[in-house]
Protein backbone atom coordinates (compact mmCIF):
# COMPACT_ATOMS: atom_id res chain seq x y z
CA UNK A 1 0.00 0.00 0.00
CA UNK A 2 1.35 3.89 -1.07
CA UNK A 3 0.20 7.22 -0.12
CA UNK A 4 -0.08 10.41 -1.78
CA UNK A 5 -1.61 13.64 -0.80
CA UNK A 6 -4.47 15.08 -3.18
CA UNK A 7 -5.51 18.47 -2.18
CA UNK A 8 -6.63 18.14 1.45
CA UNK A 9 -6.58 14.66 1.86
CA UNK A 10 -4.78 11.36 1.76
CA UNK A 11 -5.21 8.70 -0.44
CA UNK A 12 -3.87 5.22 0.17
CA UNK A 13 -3.54 2.94 -2.91
CA UNK A 14 -2.24 0.10 -4.41
CA UNK A 15 -0.01 -0.27 -7.63
CA UNK A 16 0.24 -3.68 -8.63
CA UNK A 17 2.02 -4.79 -12.03
CA UNK A 18 4.71 -3.78 -14.65
CA UNK A 19 4.93 -0.03 -15.00
CA UNK A 20 4.98 0.06 -18.41
CA UNK A 21 1.83 -2.18 -18.41
CA UNK A 22 -1.27 -0.60 -19.54
CA UNK A 23 -2.75 1.20 -16.68
CA UNK A 24 -6.30 0.46 -15.17
CA UNK A 25 -7.83 2.96 -12.98
CA UNK A 26 -10.09 0.38 -10.74
CA UNK A 27 -12.66 2.87 -8.24
CA UNK A 28 -14.85 1.15 -5.61
CA UNK A 29 -17.89 1.80 -5.27
CA UNK A 30 -20.05 3.16 -1.46
CA UNK A 31 -19.82 1.85 0.97
CA UNK A 32 -16.24 -0.44 0.34
CA UNK A 33 -12.81 -0.37 -0.39
CA UNK A 34 -10.13 -1.18 -2.86
CA UNK A 35 -9.91 -4.70 -1.37
CA UNK A 36 -13.15 -4.80 -3.63
CA UNK A 37 -11.00 -5.31 -6.95
CA UNK A 38 -9.39 -8.22 -5.66
CA UNK A 39 -9.88 -10.74 -8.26
CA UNK A 40 -9.69 -7.72 -10.97
CA UNK A 41 -6.32 -7.29 -9.63
CA UNK A 42 -5.27 -10.73 -9.71
CA UNK A 43 -5.72 -11.41 -13.60
CA UNK A 44 -5.28 -7.87 -15.11
CA UNK A 45 -1.70 -8.05 -13.89
CA UNK A 46 -1.40 -11.72 -14.96
CA UNK A 47 -1.67 -10.41 -18.44
CA UNK A 48 0.66 -8.21 -18.04
CA UNK A 49 -1.55 -4.83 -16.97
CA UNK A 50 -0.52 -2.64 -14.44
CA UNK A 51 -3.00 -2.16 -11.91
CA UNK A 52 -3.85 1.14 -9.75
CA UNK A 53 -6.88 0.57 -6.87
CA UNK A 54 -7.30 3.53 -4.76
CA UNK A 55 -9.49 3.89 -1.58
CA UNK A 56 -11.31 7.13 -2.01
CA UNK A 57 -11.23 10.03 0.37
CA UNK A 58 -13.47 8.69 3.47
CA UNK A 59 -13.13 4.70 2.61
CA UNK A 60 -10.75 2.13 3.68
CA UNK A 61 -7.43 3.33 4.82
CA UNK A 62 -8.60 6.94 3.16
CA UNK A 63 -9.42 9.15 5.69
CA UNK A 64 -11.69 11.86 5.40
CA UNK A 65 -10.62 15.37 5.59
CA UNK A 66 -11.81 17.41 8.81
CA UNK A 67 -15.00 19.66 8.29
CA UNK A 68 -16.28 17.77 5.04
CA UNK A 69 -20.12 17.80 5.24
CA UNK A 70 -19.99 16.35 1.61
CA UNK A 71 -17.86 14.88 -0.71
CA UNK A 72 -19.04 15.53 -4.57
CA UNK A 73 -18.13 12.98 -7.06
CA UNK A 74 -15.83 15.78 -8.80
CA UNK A 75 -13.63 15.73 -5.70
CA UNK A 76 -13.46 11.78 -6.23
CA UNK A 77 -12.33 12.40 -9.45
CA UNK A 78 -10.00 15.12 -9.51
CA UNK A 79 -8.50 13.16 -6.44
CA UNK A 80 -7.82 9.83 -9.28
CA UNK A 81 -6.30 13.05 -11.48
CA UNK A 82 -3.44 13.57 -9.39
CA UNK A 83 -2.83 10.15 -8.43
CA UNK A 84 -2.25 10.26 -12.02
CA UNK A 85 -0.21 13.07 -11.92
CA UNK A 86 1.98 11.70 -9.12
CA UNK A 87 2.50 8.46 -10.88
CA UNK A 88 3.34 10.00 -14.36
CA UNK A 89 0.86 8.49 -16.28
CA UNK A 90 -1.11 10.67 -19.11
CA UNK A 91 -4.08 8.86 -18.76
CA UNK A 92 -5.59 5.04 -17.94
CA UNK A 93 -8.44 3.39 -18.79
CA UNK A 94 -10.38 4.09 -15.97
CA UNK A 95 -13.02 1.74 -14.73
CA UNK A 96 -16.11 1.58 -11.38
CA UNK A 97 -18.30 0.25 -10.09
CA UNK A 98 -21.72 1.51 -8.89
CA UNK A 99 -20.81 4.84 -7.26
CA UNK A 100 -17.45 4.61 -8.70
CA UNK A 101 -18.73 4.36 -12.18
CA UNK A 102 -20.26 7.08 -11.58
CA UNK A 103 -16.89 9.11 -10.71
CA UNK A 104 -15.52 7.27 -13.56
CA UNK A 105 -18.04 9.52 -15.47
CA UNK A 106 -17.30 12.31 -13.78
CA UNK A 107 -13.83 11.80 -14.36
CA UNK A 108 -14.38 11.78 -18.30
CA UNK A 109 -16.39 14.93 -18.04
CA UNK A 110 -14.00 16.63 -16.07
CA UNK A 111 -10.26 15.17 -17.76
CA UNK A 112 -11.45 13.82 -20.89
CA UNK A 113 -8.46 13.86 -22.92
CA UNK A 114 -6.92 11.27 -19.88
CA UNK A 115 -9.05 8.34 -20.50
CA UNK A 116 -8.17 5.79 -22.63
CA UNK A 117 -11.27 3.31 -22.17
CA UNK A 118 -14.02 3.34 -19.95
CA UNK A 119 -15.76 0.61 -17.76
CA UNK A 120 -18.81 1.13 -16.42
CA UNK A 121 -20.24 -1.66 -14.37
CA UNK A 122 -23.90 -1.59 -12.32
CA UNK A 123 -23.90 2.27 -12.40
CA UNK A 124 -25.96 4.59 -13.79
CA UNK A 125 -26.39 7.81 -15.25
CA UNK A 126 -28.98 10.48 -14.94
CA UNK A 127 -28.63 13.21 -11.76
CA UNK A 128 -30.61 11.97 -8.72
CA UNK A 129 -34.20 12.72 -8.39
CA UNK A 130 -36.14 15.14 -5.82
CA UNK A 131 -37.52 11.57 -4.07
CA UNK A 132 -33.58 9.96 -4.34
CA UNK A 133 -31.89 13.30 -2.86
CA UNK A 134 -33.97 12.89 -0.01
CA UNK A 135 -33.37 9.60 0.66
CA UNK A 136 -29.48 9.88 0.35
CA UNK A 137 -29.59 12.73 2.77
CA UNK A 138 -31.81 10.58 5.21
CA UNK A 139 -29.75 7.72 4.99
CA UNK A 140 -26.53 10.23 5.96
CA UNK A 141 -28.07 11.44 8.67
CA UNK A 142 -28.78 7.60 9.80
CA UNK A 143 -25.35 6.21 9.33
CA UNK A 144 -24.33 9.02 11.41
CA UNK A 145 -26.55 8.43 14.05
CA UNK A 146 -26.47 4.77 14.34
CA UNK A 147 -22.90 3.53 12.26
CA UNK A 148 -23.26 1.19 9.53
CA UNK A 149 -23.38 -2.24 11.01
CA UNK A 150 -27.56 -2.32 10.13
CA UNK A 151 -27.53 -0.69 7.21
CA UNK A 152 -24.95 -2.88 5.73
CA UNK A 153 -27.27 -5.93 7.24
CA UNK A 154 -30.24 -4.42 5.04
CA UNK A 155 -28.03 -4.34 2.41
CA UNK A 156 -25.99 -7.15 1.85
CA UNK A 157 -29.08 -9.14 -0.16
CA UNK A 158 -28.73 -6.35 -2.47
CA UNK A 159 -25.66 -5.72 -3.03
CA UNK A 160 -24.99 -9.79 -3.98
CA UNK A 161 -28.05 -11.45 -5.69
CA UNK A 162 -29.31 -13.32 -2.44
CA UNK A 163 -28.30 -16.46 -3.56
CA UNK A 164 -25.16 -15.67 -4.07
CA UNK A 165 -25.15 -14.69 -0.10
CA UNK A 166 -26.45 -18.58 1.00
CA UNK A 167 -23.88 -19.76 -2.03
CA UNK A 168 -20.43 -17.88 -1.46
CA UNK A 169 -20.63 -17.24 2.43
CA UNK A 170 -16.79 -16.16 2.32
CA UNK A 171 -17.56 -13.50 -0.11
CA UNK A 172 -20.79 -12.24 1.89
CA UNK A 173 -18.71 -12.08 4.99
CA UNK A 174 -16.12 -10.36 3.26
CA UNK A 175 -18.71 -7.49 1.69
CA UNK A 176 -20.20 -7.22 5.06
CA UNK A 177 -17.08 -6.28 6.55
CA UNK A 178 -16.16 -3.95 4.40
CA UNK A 179 -19.31 -2.33 4.88
CA UNK A 180 -19.62 -2.40 8.58
CA UNK A 181 -16.31 -1.08 8.58
CA UNK A 182 -16.79 1.69 6.47
CA UNK A 183 -16.07 5.56 8.28
CA UNK A 184 -19.75 6.35 8.75
CA UNK A 185 -18.62 9.88 8.31
CA UNK A 186 -17.04 9.37 4.69
CA UNK A 187 -19.62 7.43 3.44
CA UNK A 188 -22.38 10.43 4.74
CA UNK A 189 -20.50 12.98 2.92
CA UNK A 190 -20.38 10.89 -0.16
CA UNK A 191 -24.00 10.35 0.02
CA UNK A 192 -25.04 13.75 0.38
CA UNK A 193 -22.08 14.64 -2.43
CA UNK A 194 -23.96 12.02 -4.77
CA UNK A 195 -27.06 13.38 -4.22
CA UNK A 196 -26.09 16.57 -5.96
CA UNK A 197 -24.33 14.85 -9.36
CA UNK A 198 -24.86 15.96 -12.45
CA UNK A 199 -26.72 14.35 -15.75
CA UNK A 200 -24.08 12.30 -16.87
CA UNK A 201 -26.44 10.94 -19.82
CA UNK A 202 -25.17 15.27 -21.69
CA UNK A 203 -22.01 13.88 -21.68
CA UNK A 204 -21.77 10.03 -22.75
CA UNK A 205 -22.88 10.58 -26.22
CA UNK A 206 -19.57 12.40 -26.54
CA UNK A 207 -17.60 9.55 -25.54
CA UNK A 208 -15.01 8.59 -28.13
CA UNK A 209 -12.85 5.91 -26.29
CA UNK A 210 -13.47 2.38 -26.18
CA UNK A 211 -16.26 1.91 -23.48
CA UNK A 212 -17.82 -0.94 -21.89
CA UNK A 213 -20.25 -1.35 -19.88
CA UNK A 214 -21.00 -4.09 -17.48
CA UNK A 215 -24.17 -5.75 -15.14
CA UNK A 216 -25.23 -8.39 -13.36
CA UNK A 217 -28.08 -9.73 -14.49
CA UNK A 218 -30.10 -9.69 -11.31
CA UNK A 219 -29.03 -6.49 -9.95
CA UNK A 220 -31.57 -4.89 -8.48
CA UNK A 221 -30.07 -1.11 -7.87
CA UNK A 222 -29.26 -0.84 -11.28
CA UNK A 223 -30.76 -3.25 -13.95
CA UNK A 224 -29.89 -4.62 -16.59
CA UNK A 225 -32.54 -1.72 -18.35
CA UNK A 226 -30.16 0.94 -16.47
CA UNK A 227 -27.33 -0.59 -18.46
CA UNK A 228 -29.18 -0.67 -21.59
CA UNK A 229 -29.63 3.46 -21.06
CA UNK A 230 -26.14 4.03 -20.85
CA UNK A 231 -25.07 1.58 -24.01
CA UNK A 232 -27.75 3.03 -26.12
CA UNK A 233 -26.25 6.61 -25.05
CA UNK A 234 -22.44 5.75 -25.42
CA UNK A 235 -20.81 5.54 -29.53
CA UNK A 236 -19.46 1.95 -29.92
CA UNK A 237 -19.63 0.84 -26.29
CA UNK A 238 -20.09 -2.75 -25.52
CA UNK A 239 -22.59 -4.27 -22.79
CA UNK A 240 -22.04 -7.53 -21.08
CA UNK A 241 -24.84 -8.82 -18.74
CA UNK A 242 -23.09 -11.36 -16.38
CA UNK A 243 -24.99 -14.15 -15.44
CA UNK A 244 -25.79 -15.50 -11.51
CA UNK A 245 -24.37 -11.66 -10.22
CA UNK A 246 -26.10 -9.02 -8.54
CA UNK A 247 -24.37 -5.38 -8.10
CA UNK A 248 -21.54 -6.40 -7.14
CA UNK A 249 -20.48 -8.74 -10.67
CA UNK A 250 -17.10 -8.29 -10.53
CA UNK A 251 -17.03 -9.94 -6.69
CA UNK A 252 -19.51 -12.71 -7.40
CA UNK A 253 -18.88 -13.75 -10.54
CA UNK A 254 -15.03 -13.01 -10.93
CA UNK A 255 -14.23 -15.66 -13.86
CA UNK A 256 -16.79 -14.04 -16.06
CA UNK A 257 -16.08 -10.69 -14.99
CA UNK A 258 -12.64 -11.18 -16.05
CA UNK A 259 -13.03 -12.60 -18.94
CA UNK A 260 -15.13 -9.50 -20.54
CA UNK A 261 -12.74 -6.76 -19.00
CA UNK A 262 -9.73 -8.48 -20.85
CA UNK A 263 -11.22 -8.79 -23.74
CA UNK A 264 -12.00 -5.45 -23.87
CA UNK A 265 -8.62 -4.47 -22.48
CA UNK A 266 -6.84 -5.86 -25.85
CA UNK A 267 -9.03 -3.75 -28.14
CA UNK A 268 -7.44 -0.76 -26.07
CA UNK A 269 -4.28 -2.26 -26.48
CA UNK A 270 -1.83 0.22 -27.38
CA UNK A 271 -4.32 3.10 -28.71
CA UNK A 272 -2.13 6.01 -27.42
CA UNK A 273 -3.10 8.17 -24.55
CA UNK A 274 -4.38 11.53 -25.34
CA UNK A 275 -2.65 14.40 -23.59
CA UNK A 276 -3.35 17.79 -22.33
Amino acid sequence: MRTHEVQNATLHYDDHGPEDGLPVLLVHGHPFNRTLWAPQVRELVAHGHRVLTPDLRGYGDSPLPADAPATHLSAFADDLAALLDHLGLPGAVVGGVSMGGQIAMEFHRRHPRRVRGLVLSDTSAPAETDEGKAFRNALADRLLAEGMAGYADEVIDKMLAPYNVTAQPALAESVLTMMRTTDPRGAAAALRGRAERPDYRETLPGVTVPTLILVGADDVYTPVATAQEIHRLVPHATLTVIDDAGHLPGAEQPARFNAALLDFLRTVGDRAPRTG
